[in-house]
């Protein structure tokens, strides 16, 4: 074939920009001054409303999972196989330049920025394990690292583990057993949350504990090849939309009241909230029905672009923020943390996410296509 077969979600940006939003809101709103973190309006907002923003991680699992595999899935039905090593080649052409340059500002770029503001360096973490992908374990170890940009690439560790197995699984297994594969991932996750159930950080960062969410990710991708699946979507009621976007809300603002309250629901929760951003990725790419269509909203679909680049930076628009505004005595007030420091340290992100997209991370996007068999539009 001379022309590459297209896939294009073209909702999926938007979505991808609300949940950075919600990792984002989830770091934000530091202070140093106790009467202001006192304030029930300082818990209402920083506790009860976003203290769930870190959920936005597990729908990047899930979205990820879903349209990697769907895209392999397409080039197996188009060119009756997959090339693993144009897979990985594409995966360290997507990720590996702006996940390194990340590792190298937290281990070399932050301690001499804390040094040079008085501060004493005291990264724990081990650059080894950052640099093999394999920083999710030095994380559940150690903990937070010094370096804030540092603790947030746990997650692109566990997708770049789990991608590294996956088109060899895809590959190497006939089609009809797929559905067999990834019931049997998610099985195993869930064995290994039962069996961690007391440890809250393998619960979190663990692969074998997150691989679940992209193989269910996964599994709404191979379902999406069914044309009776795909058209029950579409003609799906209403009613029941609004049912999904009801219980997409109650567990953003309720998850610890009813999901993490017994040790049952505790194995299972990760797994029921994959289930249902399966559904919302899946309403947003075909139901007829839909209240609203995440395309439509054009700044966040632009932004929706640049998503990579604003999840790994978005802590140094942060630092940039709370250091001007800390430098400049305009964080003392309770408006001022909530609305002058967040708003200032979202448009430094956006800043510096927009220059790095346009300047590094597009010519290796550039490379990326090339060698794709799959032509993904914005995706």
């Amino acid at each position: 074939m001379n022309q590459k077969p297209k896939v294009y979600f073209e909702n999926l940006d938007g979505l991808r920009f609300i949940c950075f939003l919600s990792v984002f809101l989830f770091h934000s709103f530091h202070s140093d001054y106790d009467y202001i973190k006192n304030t029930p309006t300082y818990h209402l907002v920083k506790i009860g409303v976003f203290r769930n923003g870190n959920l936005g991680v597990n729908f990047f699992f899930v979205l990820s999972g879903f349209l990697i595999t769907y895209l392999l899935l397409k080039e197996k039905e188009y060119y009756g196989k997959i090339n693993i090593i144009s897979f990985w080649k594409r995966r360290v052409f997507r990720i590996w330049p702006l996940f390194y340059f990340c590792v190298f500002f937290g281990f070399v770029i932050f301690p001499l920025l804390k040094s040079y503001f008085g501060q004493m360096p005291n990264e724990t973490a081990n650059p080894f394990l950052y640099i093999l992908f394999l920083n999710n374990f030095d994380f559940i170890n150690k903990g937070l690292p010094d370096a804030s940009i540092l603790g947030v690439l746990w997650s692109i560790a566990i997708e770049e583990q789990f991608y590294f197995v996956w088109p060899l699984l895809l590959s190497l297994l006939p089609a009809r057993f797929y559905p067999y594969s990834f019931a049997g991932i998610i099985l195993i996750s869930l064995v290994f949350r039962y069996l961690t159930v007391d440890h809250s950080t393998y619960s979190e960062y663990h692969t074998l504990s997150c691989m679940g969410d992209l193989a269910v990710g996964g599994f709404g991708a191979w379902l999406s090849q069914r044309e009776r699946f795909v058209l029950g979507i579409k003609n799906l009621n209403r009613l029941w939309i609004a049912l999904l976007y009801l219980v997409v809300g109650l567990i953003y603002f309720l998850r610890d009241d009813f999901l993490l309250y017994t040790y049952p629901v505790q194995i299972a929760e990760r797994l029921l909230i994959a289930v249902i951003f399966l559904f919302v990725i899946l309403e947003q790419n075909y139901s007829d029905q839909s209240f609203f269509k995440m395309k439509n909203f054009k700044l966040f679909s632009r932004l929706g672009v640049i998503t990579y680049g604003l999840y790994c930076l978005h802590f140094i628009g942060i630092l940039i923020a709370t250091t001007v505004t800390s430098r400049l005595s305009w964080n003392t007030h309770l408006w001022q943390v909530f609305f002058l420091d967040t708003s200032l340290a979202l448009f430094i992100t956006i800043f510096i996410s927009s220059l790095s997209y346009r300047f590094f991370e597009l010519p290796f996007l550039k490379m990326n296509a090339r060698i794709s068999y799959i032509s993904k539009g914005a995706n």
